[in-house]
């Protein structure tokens, strides 16, 4: 089982187990559901592939055989209703098991998958429904989803069947057992390596979400994110934090995972409460962790110190930029160093610091094998070391195994994404002497202040040092004299109260700590920062609302 994956992978290692070279070598037809999962369930029928358990305690354990047994009842039950290859498919399923029937079940037939969070609205299913004429839906019954899709669908008339779990609705179809009516066998359906198979929509800080279409290539490159950025193998119990609604999912608990024969431990929770996980992760031992580095600092908050956390063996960090504080604290208590990685909904990771490289705190690490990466400046052209760039990948639209087939129905934000030879990322940073990378920025966030270029995460990171400062954004804003400044916008901790003193207190301990001409001069007191859905601070709501003033 251990080196199954090597029939459609080549990989060099060194002698300490470390990546050396990565290169996919992929059959036309490759699908995952057919390649891996059932693979898999023919090696290895009784190992437990996913550990389920509820808020509540309830338990279910699902073997290979049954995601197998499972994702063909769904695929016989999706063509018996309907669904045809390159049918958009909708799930809303939180963190229900059901969401890997429908998803191997959906690659098996065609039919490409649509993940979605449940802390949609009426609008937001409107935009989605249109924009992706979809045509199927699966969701929870719980968290009133039902109601907003349904609200939805009074402007929307393209939608043919309505299927819900954990829960009923007049006028939905029950999953499961409807489901249960089919059968656990079926042939294998012809799909092509370069057909649609999964769709995020982007939770962008500006704009409408943009559709990131995924090829069948995007499981094989979560091999990386697996194996050698989660550092799993078949002893493995292993939790990502996400939503399914999200592309950390993918990342986290779909391909590379199973690809590594870890178990996927699945916390089915509706509200983040840093204790309660903390307290799953003590119960359950969990040998791997992967989390947004905000968790990280919930949970230093909560007292770590407090939780026997020893079972842990490897932890890693992505969705935002660490703070090399979160770093230093989580080694302390743990004496695990966080490995961070970076991507995007359109990729696996770019950027990591895989198994047995040394992290820098606060560096993102290195380019991974499978990636030629770049910083370049507004022109293309690669800038020097230690300059900040845009973070750029090589490669053609389409053509690259480990980043995005296209935006959906979007030519111009194709052509503005794949300029000069290679994909822009619209994220800065800079590379260090040891070749480890830094991150600065969106390319819309970056300040130009008095002929300097600042980058907002920098000052951020230092201010969350600071006790008084929960959450924190650095924007510009508009100045007379000097057209552009630093301006910090704050959530205290509840210890803390807004005062022109603390303000002062604040801008001095960020002129200590890095270049003066880089501490905010404008810092406003806020009880909370306008973001996505899915977290992300939009910064730029922030500045259209200081030049609204």
């Amino acid at each position: 089982m251990k080196d199954f994956y090597k029939s459609f992978v080549k990989e060099e290692l060194d002698e300490q187990g470390r990546l050396v070279s990565f290169e996919l070598d992929l059959k036309d037809n490759f699908n995952f559901s057919y390649d891996v999962v059932d693979e898999l369930a023919r090696l290895e029928p009784n190992k437990t592939a996913i550990l389920w358990v509820s808020e509540t305690g309830e338990e279910k354990r699902f073997t290979y055989r049954d995601l197998k047994e499972q994702s063909n009842k769904m695929a016989n039950m999706m063509l018996a209703h309907g669904v045809k290859k390159g049918d958009f498919v909708m799930a809303v399923l939180k963190r229900h098991y059901e969401f890997w029937f429908l998803a191997y079940g959906l690659m098996k037939i065609g039919a490409v998958l649509i993940p979605a969070t449940n802390q949609l609205m009426k609008k937001d299913y409107i935009y989605r429904f249109k924009a992706a004429d979809v045509k199927y839906i699966v969701a929870t019954g719980e968290n009133d989803v039902p109601q907003h899709i349904d609200a939805a669908l009074a402007s929307y008339d393209g939608m043919k069947e309505k299927f819900i779990t954990h829960g009923t609705k007049e006028g939905w179809t029950q999953l499961l057992p409807e489901m249960e009516k089919y059968s656990a066998e079926l042939d294998r359906i012809p799909t092509q390596i370069d057909e649609p198979m999964l769709m995020y929509f982007s939770s962008g800080t500006t704009g409408y979400p943009k559709m990131v279409l995924h090829s069948y290539r995007l499981p094989a490159a979560h091999i990386i994110t697996g194996k050698h950025w989660h550092h799993l193998d078949e002893n493995s119990l292993h939790l990502t934090v996400s939503e399914t609604g999200w592309a950390k999912c993918a990342w986290g608990k779909m391909f590379g995972q199973f690809i590594a024969g870890a178990t996927t431990f699945i916390y089915d929770f509706d509200r983040f409460n840093p204790s309660a996980l903390l307290k799953v992760i003590q119960d359950y031992k969990l040998t791997s962790f992967c989390a947004p580095p905000t968790m990280y600092r919930f949970f230093i908050k909560e007292g770590i110190e407090n939780y026997d956390l020893s079972s842990l063996k490897y932890s890693c960090i992505a969705g935002e930029a660490l703070n090399p504080e979160v770093f230093n604290k989580w080694y302390e208590y743990t004496g695990l160093k966080l490995m961070e990685g970076f991507g995007q909904s359109e990729s696996a990771v770019i950027i990591g610091n895989l198994y047995g490289m040394e992290p820098k705190a606060g560096s993102m690490g290195k380019p991974t094998p499978l990636y030629k990466v770049g910083l370049v400046n507004e022109n293309g052209e690669p800038v020097k070391q230690g300059e900040t760039g845009e973070i750029v990948v090589y490669g053609e639209q389409g053509k690259h195994p480990g980043l995005f087939k296209e935006y959906y129905r979007n030519p111009e934000e194709n052509k503005n994404a794949w300029r000069f030879g290679m994909y822009h990322t619209g994220d800065t940073a800079y590379m260090d002497e040891d070749g480890y990378y830094w991150y600065v920025g969106r390319t819309d966030d970056i300040i130009k202040c008095s002929g300097y270029r600042i980058g907002p995460f920098e000052i951020e990171s230092i201010l969350m040092e600071h006790p008084s400062v929960l959450e924190c954004a650095i924007t510009a804003a508009d100045d007379p004299i000097r057209g552009k400044v630093v301006k910090a916008t704050i959530v205290l901790t509840k210890d803390y109260k807004p005062s022109p003193e603390l303000a002062k207190e604040l801008q001095n301990y960020v002129k200590s700590s890095t270049a003066p001409y880089k501490y905010p001069r404008i810092v406003e007191f806020v009880d909370e920062l306008p973001k996505t859905i899915s977290g992300k601070i939009k910064r730029k709501e922030i500045r259209e609302k200081d030049a609204a003033k």
